[in-house]
Parts: C-alpha cells; sequence; structure tokens
C-alpha cells in the first residue's frame, strides 16, 4: 500500500477538493503532483496530532513539534494551499467546514490502524499557553501578555528592528527598510497626535519603547508608558537612562485600570497612544478602556488608536484570529470589526477625526520580520528553543496571509476630546500630519 496515496485520498474525499500538495510520509512514500509543495509527515505522531484535535490547532502542534513540515519556503506554501481551498470553496458555493460523513469516519479509523498511527494523545508542546483565572481580570491579563512578550528581550532584538517596534510599519514607499518604515510610522503617529515640546503624552501598552523614546527625544514631550510586561519595562527604563532621557520618560508597570497609582489625574493628559494594545482588550473591558481614555485627557487632547481588526463575517467565536494564535502567540485577544471599535471609541464622548487603514503596510512589516528570524534562526533556537522558533515561523508566515486576503485588518483612528462648547481645536484638514 502507497500509505501517502491512501492518506492523500481521504483528506482530498473529506476536504471534496483535490489538494495542491504533494505528500511524504516517514516511510518514504509520496503520492501527489511532482511540482506542488512538498508537505511532510516526518513521524506518525502527526497523524495522531490530528485526529486527537481535528484542524488547525492539530496541524499546527504536528508542526511545531517538527513532525510535520512544507519544503521550501513556507508562506508561498500556505498561500497555495490557501487560494486552492478558497477557489474550491467558491466554485462550490461552500463555506465552514466541510461535514464528514460516518462513512468516511469509518474509513479515516481503518486508515489510522494500517498507518499504525492509533495511539494516546500526543503532549501538547510546551510552547502553549496555560492560562488559569477569569477572563480579563489583571492577574490573567497580565499572564497572557507575559506568556508573550516576556519571551525573551534578546530574542525580540533578533526580529524586530533597532527601535523594537512590535505593530505594523508605514511603508510610504515600497523600497523602506523596515527600520525606516517604523520611524514612518513613529513620525506619522505623533504628528497626528500635534504633540509638541512640553506635553505630556501617556503611551498605553509601550512595549519596548519605540513610541516613548522616539516621542521624548524627538517631540520633546514627557511620556509615561504603562505596560503589564516586567522584561519590557526594564527594557526601556534601561534605554531611556542610555539616551539621556531620564526624567523625560517613565514606564509604570501596571494594568491600564490602574493608571491612577501612575499619577496620572483626570483631564490632565494632552495626547494619549495605544498601539496595539487594545486588541487585548475584552469586548466588557474595551467600554472601561475608552472611557478610561476619554477621562484623562485634557479638552482638545487628542488619542491615536492602532489596532488590529477582524472581518464582519469572522466567525464569532474566535475573535482572537484562530486556534492557533489564540493558544500560541495571544491568548484572550479580542479582535472587533473597525466599526465596532470605532462606535465604541465615540460613545466614549471622544470625537472621531481620522481613520486610515493600513492593512496593505503589515506584509511589509512582518516580510522583514521573517527575513529577520532566518537569518537569525540558529541563534533563536538558542535562545528560545525549536518549539517555539517554529511558532514563529508560522505565526509570521500565517499572520501575513490574514492581512494580504483581509481576513485581518489594521487602522490608525483618531479621536478628540472636545471642549465642553464642542471645540476640537484640531486642523480642519489632515495635511498638518500628511506633510
Amino acid at each position: 500500500m502507497n500509505k501517502a496515496a491512501a492518506l492523500l485520498s481521504l483528506a482530498e474525499d473529506a476536504l471534496d477538493m483535490s489538494l495542491p500538495v504533494r505528500l511524504r510520509l516517514w516511510d518514504g512514500s509520496e503520492a501527489g503532483p511532482a511540482d506542488a509543495p512538498v508537505l511532510v509527515l516526518r513521524d506518525k505522531r502527526a497523524v495522531r496530532h490530528v485526529l486527537h484535535s481535528p484542524g488547525e490547532l492539530g496541524v499546527a502542534r504536528a508542526y511545531v513539534q517538527g513532525d510535520l513540515d512544507l519544503e521550501g519556503d513556507l508562506a508561498e506554501g500556505l498561500r497555495t494551499m490557501w487560494e486552492a481551498v478558497r477557489v474550491a470553496r467558491e466554485a462550490d458555493g461552500k463555506a465552514g467546514r466541510p461535514k464528514i460523513s460516518l462513512r468516511l469516519k469509518l474509513r479515516g479509523a481503518y486508515l489510522a490502524v494500517r498507518l499504525g498511527a492509533i495511539g494516546r494523545r500526543p503532549a501538547a508542546p510546551a510552547a502553549e499557553s496555560n492560562l488559569t483565572g477569569e477572563l480579563h481580570s489583571r492577574e490573567r491579563d497580565r499572564a497572557a501578555i507575559s506568556h508573550h512578550y516576556d519571551l525573551s528581550n534578546d530574542f525580540y532584538e533578533l526580529i524586530l528592528d533597532p527601535q523594537m517596534a512590535y505593530s505594523s510599519g508605514f511603508h510610504a514607499d515600497p523600497s523602506m527598510s523596515l527600520e525606516e518604515a517604523q520611524t514612518a510610522k513613529l513620525d506619522l503617529v505623533c504628528r497626528k497626535l500635534g504633540l509638541r515640546p512640553g506635553m505630556r503624552m501617556l503611551d498605553i501598552g509601550s512595549g519596548w519603547g519605540s513610541l516613548s523614546l522616539h516621542a521624548a527625544a524627538h517631540y520633546g514631550v514627557h511620556v509615561t508608558g504603562v505596560t503589564l510586561s516586567s522584561e519590557q519595562r526594564d527594557y526601556v527604563m534601561k534605554r531611556a537612562a542610555e539616551r539621556g532621557l531620564q526624567g523625560r520618560v517613565d514606564v509604570s508597570l501596571r494594568h491600564f485600570r490602574d493608571l491612577a497609582g501612575a499619577g496620572v489625574a483626570d483631564g490632565t493628559i494632552d495626547a494619549i497612544a495605544s498601539i496595539e494594545m487594545g486588541e487585548h482588550v475584552g469586548d466588557e473591558e474595551y467600554v472601561v478602556f475608552t472611557e478610561s481614555i476619554q477621562r484623562y485627557l485634557r479638552p482638545g487632547g487628542r488619542v491615536l488608536i492602532q489596532q488590529m481588526s477582524r472581518s464582519n463575517d469572522a466567525p464569532g467565536d474566535r475573535p482572537g484570529g484562530g486556534p492557533f494564535i489564540e493558544t500560541y502567540i495571544a491568548p484572550d485577544m479580542h479582535m472587533k470589526p473597525i466599526a465596532k471599535t470605532i462606535g465604541l471609541i465615540a460613545g466614549a464622548g471622544l470625537e472621531i477625526r481620522d481613520v486610515q487603514a493600513m492593512r496593505e503596510h503589515y506584509p511589509q512589516t512582518v516580510a522583514g520580520w521573517a527575513a529577520n528570524l532566518e537569518e537569525n534562526w540558529a541563534t533563536a533556537v538558542a535562545l528560545v528553543g525549536e518549539e517555539t522558533a517554529r511558532v514563529w515561523r508560522l505565526y509570521l508566515a500565517g499572520g501575513s496571509l490574514a492581512f494580504e486576503e483581509n481576513r485581518m485588518g489594521v487602522d490608525q483612528i483618531l479621536a478628540v476630546k472636545p471642549s465642553p462648547a464642542g471645540r476640537s481645536d484640531m486642523p480642519a484638514s489632515p495635511l498638518e500630519w500628511l506633510a
């Protein structure tokens, strides 16, 4: 029996489509088009992962543990397969996961026995999150952030640009380097906020300080950063000291709901930025988030929120982007359609002044991160282990495709707190920040 041919035939019947892959199994058997991307199952454990966790999570577990691989460019292989699935679904007028008949299930069980793949559930990779406690409690939020952002500062220095900006850049020119695009993004944010020397700025979800340090150094503002990651706080304070920005940059290790403890009084902040942090705020908590922003801003103060979104037709039970992202990258992440986010911001008493879609910029940013990962692969594995490095390889490849295909978006939303008389003190034209 050609085991690869039997398994490929079963998969195609289950999905009701031809798969654009060549399958190679642990025994050397192969099947599928000779010029297609080669999907390699190195061990029977790959099949057991999928049997016990059907769908995306089982495949991801097999990939992370090295039991499943895709030869060549991972992103291009995923693109080929995703496009084939999409075209087949559109042609047949079908949507969602196909229904598997009892006959097909029995056939699958028989084949699993023939392949010697029947066995107990494989242990999940150690890189998976394992959160406990009440959803979006302070303690659980801190654990969720720590799972991803406290991985290793040295690892992130390998992947990100020298400013350590971990968000979409602004690729005004396609020839821009990763560092140039991130600097352009930071300047765009600062111009939209109308920053001037002496202003007081709040950076909610300040990360490794790219915006805080840039705004303080180039726009003369006093910045209070807020993070739940101790690794990030220590990193920013060290870089602030190295650049002579003591007294102008401070980072508070606390939840955004506890900003009063950081010396932030109501109505005293000139500008607030939150760059790709809002995705970590739950639906119910987002009202508290936007109301807090409105309360801390002075009349005429501006807020810039850069945030990822999901499409209106995305499954409501997967607001974090799917089983892989929610299990390995961003547990408890909650993306919303852009219209819902805008409504919540406006509902807090803030006036929406500008919305800029930046979806097409993210794949270019991710390409830079992926190139850095591959160039420094051996060092990355030494720092975080091969499983976590493989998590990142899959994360970057899949994330880029999600933005390319409009399954995910990212936008900059600029709003202002009007004065009691309704004045915004904003320019009538966006040319001020687009110049």
